[in-house]
C-alpha cells in the first residue's frame, strides 16, 4: 500500500485540487466554469482561486485549461485517498448511507493525518474502492474492463462497477442509487432502451428506470 503525503494546506485549496483531479478522473476537460459548477460557487470566486493555486505552483493554466502540477496532483491524490477511505469507514464501519457517509467524508478528508489514514486502511484490510467503487489511490487498484450501462444491448447483462464522481454531486441521486440497489457488484439487464435515453433494467429483482444522464455514466463489466 502507498501513502501520500503532502505538504499542510488551506481546506480550500486542497478542496479545489481534489474537485481537479476527479473532473479528469471524470473525462472532462477542466475549465473554471466546470469547477464553479461542481463546488457551487461563482465564476470570479473560481477565477481568484485559481490565480492563488497558481501562485502556490498547484496548478497551470494552458489555454483556459486548469492542470494540476506535480505538487498539486500529490496533494489532490492525498485528498482524494483520505476522502474514500473516510466513506468506506463511515459506510462499511458506521452503517452511514451513501449520501451521509459522501458528506461527512467531505469534512473528514481535511483532518485525517496520516497516522490515522493508515489506521483506517488497515482496519478496513486495505480496500481498493470506495463504496461507489471508484478507485483510492494508491490501493494497487486495477481498472476492469468496462462500458457504461447505456451500451449494454437489451436483453443483455452486466455488473455494476462505478459509480463515477460526477453522479455523487448530482442532488438525490446517490440515495436513489442506492435505495434501489445500483450499486457495484450488482447484476443488471437491460429491459428497454426509450428515445429520450431513458434505460429500465432489473436489477437484483426489482425494475428501475435511469436517466440518460445517469446511465451513459454508470460503469459496467459484461461478459
Amino acid at each position: 500500500m502507498a501513502e501520500y503525503i503532502s505538504p499542510e494546506h488551506h481546506p480550500a485549496f486542497e478542496e479545489y485540487c481534489e474537485t481537479i483531479f476527479e473532473l479528469e478522473e471524470d473525462g472532462q476537460r477542466v475549465i473554471q466554469a466546470r469547477i464553479a459548477e461542481r463546488l457551487q460557487v461563482s465564476r470570479p470566486a473560481v477565477s481568484e482561486m485559481v490565480r492563488r493555486l497558481t501562485d502556490e505552483s498547484l496548478v497551470s493554466v494552458d489555454d483556459g485549461e486548469i492542470k494540476l502540477t506535480t505538487s498539486g496532483r500529490t496533494l489532490a491524490r492525498t485528498m482524494v485517498r483520505r476522502h474514500r477511505l473516510a466513506e468506506r469507514f463511515l459506510t462499511d464501519i458506521l452503517g452511514l448511507s451513501w449520501a451521509e457517509a459522501h458528506h461527512e467524508a467531505g469534512k473528514w478528508e481535511h483532518v485525517i493525518s496520516p497516522k490515522v489514514e493508515l489506521a483506517i486502511s488497515e482496519r478496513l484490510d486495505d480496500p481498493t474502492t470506495c463504496p461507489h467503487g471508484n478507485p483510492i489511490p494508491g490501493s494497487g487498484y486495477v481498472e476492469p474492463d468496462v462500458i457504461t450501462l447505456s451500451a449494454v444491448p437489451q436483453g443483455a447483462a452486466g455488473t455494476v462497477t462505478r459509480i463515477p464522481e460526477e453522479l455523487e454531486f448530482t442532488p438525490g441521486l446517490l440515495e436513489f442509487l442506492e435505495e434501489n440497489h445500483v450499486v457495484p457488484g450488482a447484476s443488471a439487464t437491460v429491459l428497454a432502451s426509450s428515445p429520450d435515453g431513458t434505460t429500465t433494467i432489473d436489477i437484483e429483482g426489482s425494475v428501475v428506470g435511469l436517466s440518460a444522464f445517469t446511465a451513459e455514466r454508470i460503469l459496467v463489466t459484461t461478459g
